[in-house]
């Protein structure tokens, strides 16, 4: 009665050469989380998410809230951020509401983006005995 099925033979395999999927992940604007999210590839937001959010990069759709912490390599927000933000490339475009403070290594502002909180370019990378280069934040 309950059988697996393989897949039809018209179904590409999918191939990768990283034994982590490489890719992007989407969340819907009928979607709402409430948790922290971490995703090793890419990850598009145009709903809600109320949690702390890890990932390689970020797109953030206009009607997007984000109510967290948010950590990236890039992230392209348009929609509301209310807390902090820790991103290598950052672009706010201008539809973008940030309540928060914002620790970047390159930004990019469009005009008429709103951020009411503080801005503070990341320090170097500083080099550790035997473990290599280490990010830090700017300290408060």
């Amino acid at each position: 009665m309950f059988q697996k099925k393989s897949a039809p033979a018209s179904w590409p395999a999918r191939q990768t050469t990283d034994p982590v999927a490489t890719g992007f992940s989407m969340l819907g604007a009928d979607v709402a989380i409430r948790g922290d999210i971490s995703a090793s590839a890419d990850l598009h937001i145009d709903g809600r998410v109320e949690g702390d959010i890890a990932c390689a990069a970020l797109v953030q759709g206009e009607a997007s809230e984000i109510t967290g912490a948010i950590a990236a390599a890039s992230a392209r927000l348009a929609g509301t951020v209310r807390g902090s933000i820790s991103v290598s490339q950052l672009t706010i475009q201008k539809s973008a509401r940030i309540h928060g403070d914002v620790h970047y290594d390159q930004l990019t502002i469009e005009q008429g983006a709103q951020v009411e909180g503080r801005f503070a370019q990341r320090e170097p990378a500083k080099e550790l005995p035997g473990k290599g280069a280490v990010p830090l934040l700017a300290a408060d």
